[in-house]
C-alpha cells in the first residue's frame, strides 16, 4: 500500500483542507502513514499569510526533501496557500518537489500521485485566477484533531479589503458551504465520538452572504444545536460588526453553542483602522463587548490586535493599551505588522522601527497577562463543565472548560479521574488554582 504523511502548517483551515485530502486518498486507496519518515509520499499542507509561516512552510518543505534525497521516501507534493499564491515562483524554488497543487485541487492529488507512481510527470495543478470552490470531506467523520475534538470549515475566501491582508488573493472571495452539508459533517462527527465542533472561517460572521437561500451563521447554528447529542459548538473568528442580534439570540437561546467570541479587532485608533480599511469596524469597537456581554450570559471575548501599522504613534498605541485594559478581554494575541507583498499597506509611510514595534507588543501581552492572570484567579472555586481531551494516569487529565479553544487558550488540568472517565466524557469540576496560562481542577 502506498502510504502518504501529511504535514499541516498553519491554522485549523488548513488543517480542514487536509483532512479533505485524506478523504480523497483513503477513497482511492491510499494509506496514511503515522509519520513522515514512514511515507512514501510526504505532502506539506502549507501557510502563506506572514513571513514567519512562509519561513516554517520553507524548512519543512527543505526537510520533506531531505527525506526523499537520503531514499526514505519518492515523492514530496507540495499543497495550499505557498503554491497558491506563488505559483511558478515556488516550482523555480523549490525544484525537488515533484507537485504543487492548489487550494482549488484538493481533489485531484490522488490522480497527481497515481501519475507520479507512474513516473509521468504532474504539472503545476493550479487553476488559474481566484480560486471558487468549496469541499465537503469524501469521509465526513475524518478527522486528523484526535478523537475529542474537530474543526469544521463552513466556508471559504473572504470578501474584506483590510489593507495588511493578502489571503482574498489567493484564497478568493466568500463562498459558503450549503447547510445541508455542513450538517450532514456535524452529524458524522458527533456519532464517531467527537465532542467538541469548531466551525472555522475566514470570516464566520459572514457565512451565507454570498448564498441567496437565507443562509446565515444564525441559522447554521440553529440547525446544528437540533442535533441530537451531547457535544459542544464553537465558532472561531468573526468581525464584531457582523455580530447581529439575531446571531446573539440564537446563543442565548443555544443548548450546544458555548458563549465565545472570537473577534479581532486589530486596533482600537479610529486613524490606524480607517488606514487598515477596517473603517467599518470604528463605530462597533466602543460598545460591542458590552454588548456581546449583556445578550450572551458567561461570554468569553477573544481579541487579536495588531502593532507595529505604518502610521502607528506612541498616542495610537496607549490608546489601544487604555481600551484593552477598559475592556477586559478574557483572552487576547499580539503580532506585529508585515508588510505583504500586493497589499495596500505594503507601501504605506510611518512604519515603525521593528525594536519599537516589537516592544509594543511585549507591552500590550504584558498588560493582557495581568488581566487574565485577574479573570482566572476569579475563577477559582467556581464550577464549570470540562470537556476531558486525555488522559495521563499518575499526571491526571487534560481537559477543556467552555472557555478555552483549541490551540490558542489555556488547558485545565484534572488531578485524578475515577474508572469511567476518559478523552471525550464531559465532567463537572471546580476550578481549584492558576498555573500560567492554564487552571487546574477538581471533579464535584
Amino acid at each position: 500500500m502506498r502510504r502518504v504523511g501529511i504535514i499541516s502548517l498553519g491554522c485549523s483551515k488548513n488543517l480542514a483542507d487536509g483532512e479533505v485530502m485524506a478523504g480523497c486518498l483513503l477513497k482511492a486507496g491510499y494509506r496514511l502513514a503515522p509519520s513522515p519518515d514512514r511515507a512514501d509520499v510526504i505532502l506539506v499542507n502549507t501557510c502563506a499569510f506572514i513571513a514567519p509561516a512562509r519561513e516554517e512552510a520553507a524548512e519543512n518543505i527543505l526537510a520533506a526533501c531531505a527525506h526523499k534525497a537520503a531514499g526514505r521516501c519518492r515523492f514530496v507534493v507540495v499543497t495550499g496557500c505557498m503554491p497558491q499564491r506563488y505559483r511558478a515562483r515556488l516550482a523555480e524554488a523549490f525544484p525537488e518537489v515533484d507537485a504543487f497543487l492548489g487550494v482549488d485541487e484538493l481533489d485531484r492529488l490522488p490522480a497527481a500521485l497515481d501519475a507520479l507512481f507512474r513516473r509521468k510527470a504532474v504539472p503545476l495543478a493550479i487553476a488559474p485566477g481566484l480560486p471558487t470552490r468549496t469541499f465537503d470531506k469524501p469521509i465526513p467523520a475524518l478527522r486528523l484533531t484526535g478523537p475529542v475534538f474537530a474543526y469544521v470549515k463552513i466556508a471559504e475566501g473572504c470578501n474584506h479589503a483590510c489593507a495588511f491582508c493578502a489571503i482574498p488573493q489567493f484564497r478568493g472571495r466568500l463562498r459558503s458551504r450549503p447547510a445541508e452539508a455542513i450538517v450532514d459533517e456535524a452529524r458524522a462527527l458527533i456519532a464517531t465520538g467527537a465532542r467538541e465542533l469548531n466551525l472555522v472561517a475566514q470570516d464566520v460572521t459572514a457565512y451565507g452572504k454570498d448564498r441567496r437561500d437565507g443562509s446565515t451563521l444564525a441559522s447554521l447554528l440553529r440547525a446544528l444545536d437540533a442535533l441530537e447529542g451531547d457535544f459542544w459548538i464553537r465558532w472561531l473568528y468573526g468581525f464584531h460588526n457582523h455580530v447581529t442580534d439575531d446571531l446573539l439570540a440564537a446563543m442565548a437561546g443555544a443548548r450546544h453553542v458555548v458563549p465565545y467570541f472570537d473577534l479581532p479587532i486589530q486596533h482600537s485608533a479610529p486613524d490606524i483602522l480607517r488606514a487598515m480599511r477596517r473603517a467599518d469596524t470604528v463605530k462597533a469597537i466602543a460598545d460591542f463587548p458590552a454588548r456581546l456581554r449583556a445578550a450572551v450570559p458567561g461570554a468569553t471575548l477573544r481579541t487579536t490586535c495588531m502593532v507595529g501599522f505604518p502610521g502607528e504613534t506612541e498616542d495610537h498605541f496607549r490608546a489601544l493599551l487604555d481600551y484593552i485594559r477598559a475592556v477586559r478581554f478574557d483572552h487576547l494575541g499580539a503580532f506585529v505588522f508585515s508588510p505583504e507583498e500586493g497589499t495596500a499597506a505594503a507601501g504605506l509611510p510611518g512604519l515603525p522601527d521593528p525594536e519599537t514595534a516589537e516592544r509594543r507588543r511585549r507591552e500590550l501581552m504584558e498588560a493582557q497577562r495581568a488581566i487574565t492572570r485577574e479573570i482566572d484567579r476569579a475563577r477559582v472555586g467556581q464550577d464549570a463543565r470540562a470537556l476531558i481531551l486525555d488522559y495521563r494516569g499518575d499526571d491526571g487529565a487534560v481537559a477543556r472548560l467552555p472557555h478555552q479553544a483549541p490551540d490558542v487558550d489555556g488547558l485545565t488540568r484534572i488531578a485524578h479521574l475515577p474508572d469511567g472517565l476518559g478523552p471525550g466524557d464531559f465532567a463537572d469540576v471546580r476550578v481549584t488554582g492558576v498555573r500560567g496560562y492554564d487552571l487546574t481542577a477538581r471533579l464535584r
